[in-house]
């Protein structure tokens, strides 16, 4: 931890020790924390997206679940440009397979 986080880390300790936390709304009560409704869509759709892409890379192509998961990935990918976002950390591997196939060629 940075020396930042310690002093907001000894300040948080101390103001509950002192019983500061008690008075708020919901003390003692679990955290919900499955509302990410302020979470971006675009931030969810790059997180999906990422997700797809690992689990493509485990599947053949004749796996019947490949087709609709890269369906999705499709789609996200869509979905994304149209927002804005770039998608270029969804092909990686496709710049790899360029830098090695160029690394290749210009050994010759």
């Amino acid at each position: 931890m940075g020396i930042v986080d310690d002093w907001a880390e000894r300040h948080i300790l101390q103001a509950q020790q002192a019983g500061q936390f008690v008075a708020l709304p919901g003390y003692g009560e679990p955290l919900q924390l499955d509302d990410d409704s302020a979470v971006p869509a675009e931030l969810q759709d790059r997180k999906e997206a990422l997700q797809l892409v690992d689990l493509l890379k485990t599947l053949c192509e004749d796996d019947p679940r490949f087709a609709p998961l890269d369906a999705r990935l499709r789609l996200l990918d869509m979905k994304l440009c149209q927002a804005g976002v770039s998608t270029d950390f969804l092909h990686q591997h496709y710049q790899q397979q360029l830098r090695a196939r160029f690394t290749r060629s210009g050994r010759r």
